[in-house]
């Protein structure tokens, strides 16, 4: 809240790994507290303007005044979208979010990065590139993958690693990443992470994702914390994996 309308960055956002300005900032003067919830109001002034509502309660009472509030502040504030983001603890019923949200899930580190990959996972740029990393990032723009190559191409991220399938790429994670988060433990960040609709079954997810575990591990970070969507591939592997779920993220129109 400090910052709050400054455009600056807290030191921990990951998100200030993309972009130079904080595109959204807390509504301050609308934050509204009791006993029974919290409700965090942010806009984001980009496009026509987006009002997102964070709850802060357990009670599906908290998701109605959320959105009655984020509803409120789009018509103030003349946003075109109102939103609310309601966060659910790993005791709250799994129906809240499926659909409509995502699982949190964490990685830690203490005990080691797991299980080895089982499949040879590359990491050289220039062996990406010439195994067709383009054309991989093109069929997967809508994961992302499109805004990730401009990235790697402006040699702003990190490493991206790659399994190939005769040759050619096959699915891709990354940058890999670390950050400090706010109490100085190093954690390692979110990746894009895809396999073309082709080559699933092969195990190529799980020997990429357990590379990247690695590469954390190597890299000294204490932990990851991951947004799945319910009962989705990702979900259904970290889950096999042995991740820790911290609870849900339900995300939704107001």
């Amino acid at each position: 809240m400090d910052i709050a309308g400054t455009g600056r960055f807290l030191p921990y956002d990951k998100d200030r790994r993309w972009s130079a300005v904080k595109a959204e900032r807390v509504l301050v003067d609308a934050v509204e507290h009791d006993r029974c919830q919290t409700l965090v109001p942010t806009l984001t002034e980009r496009g026509t303007g987006v009002v997102k509502v964070h709850v802060f309660g357990a009670e599906p009472d908290s998701l109605t005044a959320g959105a009655n509030l984020a509803r409120k502040l789009a018509a103030v504030h003349g946003a075109g979208k109102a939103r609310v983001v309601w966060f659910l603890g790993p005791e709250q019923p799994e129906v809240y979010a499926r659909g409509v949200g995502t699982r949190v899930q964490l990685k830690d580190f203490t005990h080691g990065p797991g299980d080895a990959p089982g499949v040879l996972v590359h990491q050289d740029k220039q062996l990406n590139e010439s195994a067709g990393f383009a054309e991989f990032a093109e069929r997967m723009a809508a994961d992302g993958f499109t805004f990730l190559y401009q990235q790697m191409q402006a040699g702003t991220v990190g490493p991206v690693l790659t399994v190939l399938h005769h040759g050619r790429v096959a699915g891709a994670i990354g940058p890999m990443e670390t950050m400090a988060d706010a109490t100085g433990s190093a954690r390692l960040l979110p990746q894009y992470f895809a396999v073309l609709p082709q080559y699933r079954g092969h195990g190529y997810g799980r020997a990429l994702w357990r590379a990247a575990m690695h590469w954390g591990h190597q890299h000294s970070a204490a932990y990851q914390l991951l947004q799945t969507e319910v009962d989705g591939a990702s979900d259904r592997l970290c889950q096999a994996e042995g991740l820790t779920s911290l609870g849900f993220v339900n995300q939704r129109d107001a």
